[in-house]
């Protein structure tokens, strides 16, 4: 299998960023003809929030295109997310463990098997007949519209200064008190860590050991907020009148105490990864361009 396309400091920049463009929109496409529908929408919502990160990233450079095209993307994601919420409570029955769940072996089959029945509805209404083939003309369209792409005036100093404003975006969405933060608040710093773990693959061939630790060290952080919004739904499923109401009073203690795990990962997390004022962060990113090679 050949090789992803990246920037390379020693080519010019407009076709890379096209390139790359086209890969992304390939793999999006590739992934409508997975096996089931499950995965076929876990990976377009995957290859979705990528491609959102980097219209995000291009659209100061881009003329109508760019938010056209980001909005148009989002629109997909959302048309896949009702499967969601299901596989998010079943995700975190998962994570509250032996040392959490506070069910017989018995009682959490029942709540798995009620979880599933929501999932495989959900599903079933989300990928309607010629939905894939839909999808893959959505990409095909895409496609189309990036080949107009044009960058010539485009310069790395630019693109690190819209790389720079993700990480500011991020950073300014920390809570100031993690303890009180409500739940739309941490929702908004997950959303904002997304796009800036996926930027930051953009520059990681710049500093390979660096990127990759800095992209983990995202993904840890995305991980923590997911989890914790995920024990949030299945709180909401064992709400009055919803399908594990049943085990509420079991359940709320249990979640209570794995979502401060996750808060304080989080902090510790965020704390490392944003650490670095906004400016410096830029200065970073251009000397490492310039120390590959670029001009």
């Amino acid at each position: 299998m050949s090789a992803e396309p990246e920037l390379d400091p020693h080519q010019p920049i407009g076709p890379s960023l096209i390139a790359i463009a086209r890969s992304m929109l390939a793999q999006a496409a590739h992934e409508t003809r997975a096996e089931t529908d499950a995965l076929a929408i876990h990976g377009v919502r995957t290859q979705m929030k990528r491609w959102r990160a980097y219209l995000r990233l291009l659209e100061p450079f881009l003329d109508e295109d760019g938010a056209r095209l980001r909005i148009e993307a989002r629109d997909i994601a959302r048309g896949l997310a009702g499967a969601r919420d299901a596989q998010s409570a079943l995700d975190a029955l998962k994570d509250l463990g032996e040392e959490y769940a506070p069910f017989s072996e018995k009682s959490l089959a029942t709540v798995k098997q009620r979880i599933d029945e929501v999932r495989s509805d959900a599903e079933s209404a989300t990928l309607k007949p010629g939905a894939r083939e839909g999808l893959a003309n959505a990409f095909a369209l895409t496609l189309d519209a990036v080949e107009r792409w044009q960058f010539n005036k485009l310069t790395f100093a630019h693109l690190a200064e819209s790389l720079t404003d993700g990480y500011r975006r991020a950073q300014l969405a920390i809570p100031d008190d993690w303890t009180t933060a409500e739940i739309e608040e941490l929702h908004g710093l997950r959303q904002r860590v997304i796009i800036h773990r996926y930027q930051m693959e953009l520059v990681e061939p710049l500093w390979p050991r660096l990127g990759h630790v800095w992209i983990q060290e995202a993904q840890r952080l995305r991980d923590r907020l997911g989890r914790h919004h995920d024990l949030a739904v299945l709180a909401a499923l064992a709400g009055p009148h919803q399908p594990l109401a049943p085990w509420r009073a079991r359940l709320a203690p249990a979640i209570a105490a794995r979502q401060a795990d996750h808060i304080e990962a989080a902090m510790r997390h965020a704390g490392r990864l944003f650490a670095e004022k906004p400016k410096a962060f830029c200065r970073r990113m251009i000397a490492l361009w310039r120390a590959s090679g670029g001009s």
